[in-house]
């Protein structure tokens, strides 16, 4: 009976049964997540910004983060961990699904290209190596990519089609800017097969429509921050203070010549120019499906690297192009996979010249089945993730059973974790110390807190030194409560 209702099941989606079982290895892999504390740093200024929305507040006007809203919406829908990263294991499901028909389209007759490409993905965008089951930007533009790929690799995509799938690039570039780098992939694939001077026409004509079903969503959340009077302020955050966020790991006290403080991105470009000429060289010999796979990683290989910055979520980008050229490594005829180890190489490189961060996926594992048989009780699971972690518990129940739901408290640490567990806003625009230090000035939130007056302000014990906010409190405020070293000052 069981059996039955299975088969029926995939029967009205389509799916084989082999992709089931692919689905429901993700969920299994998934449930640890569900179950983590408050405590990834990304996501406290997520559900900060998401629960700032169900108040009223406007993003980039009233309250800081430099990515496009998308992210926000979705972590205000969610309000906690637990149902952010519910929302995500759908959302990933569907997204695994999607890939596979874009996999069956490109090899329609290979059926272990399909499950060794569909098999890498959901292990490569699940699992903690690259921050799979972290609710971040990455994992949510893969859909509206996949789905814009599919459209564009139809062999006769009209122009309204073609009109649509910039509509999903742009949709995913609304939850972080370099998903845009991805187009290029598919204008640099048109670029290759043109074989007459007519067809420029036709290039030129498809790239006009592709550019502006990209720009539609970009201009029309632009119009809506407009009509919100924080069209400037989203215009900076989102998109151009994303400029100055290339390579600022880099000391910025040293002025350099500008073919040096800019090399290494004018090397990168290069490797795309260099790449893009070797496929054109061959490509006769080549199948599409390794072209259409090597042109993607040269260009999520470009987005990955933009920032120099080693986290590992930044590398899901680059999870849809290795699982094609694996696939195609591992299930190709002879002939064509000596072409593969090319862009495989560079793909595994980029991680070990830039020393990309990671983390081991088996003692995460091993860490929720020690919690879920009662082997370490909740306190012991949650000090495993940060040793901070409990501490923001205690200080967020003081909080919130201190504060009514409307008063602000200011945090001066380096997460938003107790906004995010108390629900309580900050009286400033900004969430973290790095918020403030790098988008704004101490003598600015010195200025702010003097007129605001927030309810409480929390000093963490691992937040850097701030004398003049030390003077505010001892003028203004009184200690109140000390938990684990973070200090709670009451306003007078």
């Amino acid at each position: 009976m069981a059996k039955s209702v299975v088969k029926r099941f995939l029967d009205f989606c389509h799916i084989p049964y082999w992709l089931f079982f692919v689905l429901v290895l993700i969920l299994i892999l998934r449930i640890p997540s569900l179950f983590e504390p408050f405590s990834y740093g990304d996501e406290m200024i997520y559900l900060t910004l998401g629960n700032a929305a169900r108040k009223g507040l406007v993003f980039y006007r009233d309250i800081h983060d430099n990515k496009p809203p998308f992210l926000y919406y979705l972590a205000g829908i969610s309000g906690n961990v637990f149902f952010f990263r519910a929302i995500l294991a759908f959302w990933m499901l569907v997204t695994t699904v999607l890939f596979w028909r874009l996999v069956k389209k490109l090899q329609p007759k290979n059926n272990l290209f399909q499950k060794i490409a569909v098999g890498i993905f959901a292990l490569l965008t699940t699992i903690p190596l690259t921050e799979g089951q972290i609710a971040n930007a990455e994992l949510f533009m893969l859909m509206p990519t996949i789905i814009g790929f599919s459209i564009l690799l139809e062999n006769k995509a009209n122009l309204k089609q073609i009109f649509l799938a910039g509509v999903m690039f742009g949709l995913a570039t609304l939850f972080k800017v370099p998903a845009a780098f991805d187009l290029g992939a598919v204008i640099l694939f048109w670029l290759i097969f043109i074989n007459k001077p007519k067809q420029i026409k036709k290039f030129v004509t498809h790239v006009t429509f592709l550019a502006v079903g990209f720009l539609l969503p970009i201009a029309l959340s632009l119009g809506w921050y407009y009509l919100q009077g924080a069209f400037s302020e989203y215009l900076i955050a989102a998109f151009l203070q994303n400029v100055g966020y290339l390579s600022s790991w880099r000391p910025d006290d040293v002025v350099e010549p500008f073919l040096i403080k800019n090399g290494p991105l004018l090397v990168r470009a290069s490797v795309i120019i260099i790449g893009f000429a070797i496929i054109w060289l061959k490509r006769k010999s080549l199948d599409k499906t390794l072209i259409i796979a090597s042109l993607w990683a040269l260009t999520s290989l470009f987005a990955v690297t933009l920032s120099e910055r080693p986290y590992p979520h930044y590398l899901i980008q680059i999870v849809p192009a290795l699982s094609l050229l694996l696939a195609f490594l591992f299930a190709f005829p002879k002939k064509q996979q000596v072409f593969a180890p090319v862009p495989l190489t560079l793909i595994f490189a980029v991680p070990v010249i830039y020393k990309f961060w990671y983390y081991p996926s088996f003692p995460y594992y091993e860490r929720f089945v020690l919690f879920a048989t009662r082997q370490i009780n909740k306190e012991e699971y949650f000090d495993r993730f940060d040793g901070s972690v409990n501490r923001n518990y205690k200080i967020a129940k003081f909080i919130t059973e201190s504060s009514y739901p409307d008063e602000k408290i200011f945090v001066w640490g380096s997460t938003a974790s107790v906004y995010a567990l108390s629900r309580r806003l900050p009286p400033t625009k900004y969430t973290t110390n790095y918020h403030i230090n790098d988008f704004y000035s101490k003598e600015a939130i010195i200025h702010e807190l003097s007129q605001s007056q927030p309810a409480f302000v929390i000093i963490q014990p691992d937040s850097e030194n701030f004398p003049k906010l030390q003077s505010l409190l001892n003028r203004q405020y009184f200690l109140i409560k000390t938990i684990d070293n973070a200090t709670i000052w009451r306003l007078k």
